[in-house]
C-alpha cells in the first residue's frame, strides 16, 4: 500500500456538493441483522437503485463469491448495473459512513484525498480490524492520495456519522459522542480545543457547533449527530424535534435547539433552524431503536429518507422535499435496517467529484 502523503490544505465538502460516487458495504453480518439479513439486502438494492441514476455506486464485497450473490439482488431490484462498481475489500460490518473513507478535497482544487482516520468500532466492539483498513485499500484501488490525521502525537479516531459539515468551515458534532470521558472514549484526553484543531487542520472546518446528546436509543454510537441535526445548505439545518414532553427525546432535543439558537456560523451569522419531526418510538425486544428522519442521505439526484411505517413519514418527506427542490426525495423503508442500530445515512458515504 502507498504511504500517506504530507498534509495538504484541505476541506470536507458538504454532502449536497457534486459526487463522483457513493460507497456502500454490502451487508453480510448476521449478528447485526439477526433473522433479517435477506430483507436488509433487498433494502440495499433499493438504495442502489435510487442512487445509480445520478452517480456511480461503489460496493465493497468480501470476495468473488460474495459479489456473485449481490448481482442477482441488484438485478431483481431493477438497479442500473452500468453504474455499479465492485471492490473486493473485506469488512467486519456494513457501516460505510463510519468505517469507509472520508474524502476531502485540496483547497486549491484537484482530485479528492482520502483522510484515513482511525476506526475502533465506536470504542465498543472487538472486531474492527478489517473495517479499519478500508480507507487505505479504497485509496489504493482508486489511485488517490491518502493522509493519516494525527494530533498530539497520535492517530485521531473519528467516525463519519459523528460530524456534519456545511462545506464552508462549520462542523456539527455532539459532546456525548466525542467528549464523554467514561463511555466509548475515542480519543482519551481530547478537549474541545483539541477537536477544533483536528477539524481545522484535517477537514478545513475550524468553526465547531457543539450539541449535547444524541437521540434516545443510540447506545451503539453514543450520540452520533447524523440522527439529530444535519446541514441542508450552508446556512440551514434540520433539527430533530419531539414535542411530546413524556418522550425521553423531548428534553434532549429541546436542549440542542437552545444551543443552536445561540450558535454562529463561520461568518458570524445565525443558523436557520428547520424542525424535523421524530417518528413514534420503535422498539425491538424491549430496546428502543434510534429511529430518526435526520439520518437521510443526499445523493446527486435524490435524497433518500428513512421511513418507519409511521404517521410522521409523510410530514418528514414533505419538509425535506421543500428543502431540496432540485432532487427527488424518496422514502426508504428502514425498520429492518434499524435492527442493526443504524439507517440510510449510516450505510452510505459520498465521494466528492474532483
Amino acid at each position: 500500500m502507498p504511504d500517506p502523503v504530507q498534509t495538504p490544505a484541505v476541506r470536507h465538502p458538504a454532502e449536497w456538493e457534486r459526487h463522483e460516487a457513493t460507497w456502500l458495504c454490502w451487508p453480510h453480518s448476521r449478528k447485526d441483522w439477526p433473522g433479517k439479513l435477506a430483507a436488509v439486502q433487498w433494502d440495499f438494492g433499493e438504495i442502489v437503485r435510487r442512487i445509480a441514476p445520478g452517480e456511480r455506486v461503489r460496493i465493497l464485497v468480501n470476495s468473488a463469491q460474495h459479489e456473485r450473490g449481490v448481482r442477482p439482488v441488484l438485478e431483481g431490484c431493477g438497479a442500473d448495473a452500468r453504474a455499479v462498481e465492485f471492490h473486493r475489500i473485506p469488512s467486519d460490518r456494513s457501516w460505510s459512513r463510519d468505517a469507509g473513507p472520508i474524502f476531502v478535497v485540496p483547497a486549491g482544487g484537484g482530485r479528492p484525498v482520502v483522510a484515513h482516520f482511525a476506526f475502533t468500532a465506536w470504542a465498543k466492539y472487538d472486531d474492527w480490524q478489517k473495517d479499519a483498513a478500508i480507507p487505505e485499500r479504497a485509496a489504493a484501488a482508486l489511485g488517490l492520495d491518502r493522509i493519516v490525521p494525527e494530533h498530539a502525537g497520535r492517530p485521531v479516531v473519528l467516525e463519519g456519522g459523528s460530524i456534519d459539515v456545511n462545506g464552508r468551515g462549520t462542523i456539527l458534532t455532539t459532546e456525548e459522542c466525542l467528549l464523554d470521558p467514561h463511555v466509548q472514549v475515542r480519543n482519551p484526553g481530547f478537549t474541545r480545543d483539541d477537536y477544533a484543531a483536528v477539524f481545522a487542520r484535517w477537514l478545513g472546518a475550524p468553526n465547531v457547533l457543539w450539541l449535547g446528546k444524541g437521540v434516545a436509543g443510540d447506545e451503539d454510537t453514543h450520540g452520533h449527530v447524523d440522527d439529530v441535526c444535519r446541514f441542508v445548505n450552508p446556512t440551514t439545518v434540520v433539527l430533530a424535534t419531539e414535542p411530546d414532553g413524556s418522550d425521553e427525546n423531548h428534553r434532549i432535543l429541546a436542549a440542542n435547539r437552545e444551543r443552536l439558537e445561540g450558535a454562529r456560523l463561520e461568518d458570524g451569522s445565525r443558523v436557520t433552524i428547520v424542525p424535523l419531526p421524530m417518528p413514534e418510538p420503535l422498539t425491538y425486544r424491549g430496546r428502543r431503536l434510534p429511529a430518526s428522519y435526520a439520518n437521510f442521505y443526499i445523493a446527486n439526484t435524490a435524497v433518500l429518507v428513512p421511513t418507519f411505517n409511521d404517521p410522521h413519514d409523510r410530514e418528514a418527506l414533505g419538509i425535506l422535499a421543500d428543502l431540496f427542490p432540485g432532487r427527488t426525495v424518496v422514502g426508504i423503508h428502514a425498520v429492518d435496517l434499524l435492527l442493526g442500530l443504524g439507517s440510510v445515512h449510516c450505510l452510505t458515504h459520498e465521494q466528492p467529484a474532483g
